[in-house]
């Protein structure tokens, strides 16, 4: 590669990769695993940083979305099993989270993956239908669709947490 085009991708991992880790984070619900995908999505980024693309952002975002995507079928087909009881510490909370915060991610966690992205796609990162039916691989319908099934799915998870929430105040 030649120093100027390094110079631009160092330019494009400085100022993209904390939002980067940040859609990787909201699409699969776990910090770690979502700085693998970030630096898996930008070492492939590396090595086809001076073919033409259209937009190196969406490029990124789909990149790590089919990162991990793979990273969770690879999950059913390993014979060691994570276990949740096992004491992890908590990320720090620098953005000082709320409640609600928390609530919708859990919740976004319970969504499967391709609707859980499209969400992320279409509310976090505020692309348009085509673009991320492009990222995903899909038709825009399918898009459509994905994101009406997952928005109806958090619907019913967060009214249902709410309603134990009023229930534990008033207990």
């Amino acid at each position: 590669m030649r120093p100027e085009h390094e110079t631009e991708f160092g330019d494009f991992v400085a100022s993209r990769s904390e939002r980067l880790r940040q859609f990787a984070y909201i699409c699969c619900g776990d910090w770690h695993r979502a700085e693998d995908a970030v630096q898996s999505a930008l070492l492939k980024l590396y090595l086809n940083w001076t073919k033409p693309t259209t937009s190196v952002d969406a490029y990124t975002r789909r990149i790590i979305v089919n990162t991990l995507i793979a990273q969770h079928r690879r999950f059913w087909f390993t014979r060691e099993r994570p276990s949740q009881d096992l004491p992890e510490r908590e990320p720090d909370d620098i953005a000082g989270r709320t409640d609600d915060r928390l609530t919708v991610v859990e919740a976004m966690l319970r969504l499967p993956e391709r609707q859980r992205a499209a969400i992320a796609l279409r509310y976090w990162e505020d692309l348009p239908v085509e673009e991320t039916a492009r990222i995903l691989g899909c038709s825009s319908g399918s898009v459509k669709n994905l994101t009406m099934r997952g928005l109806a799915g958090l619907r019913g998870m967060l009214s249902e947490a709410v309603l134990k929430d009023i229930e534990g105040a008033t207990s």
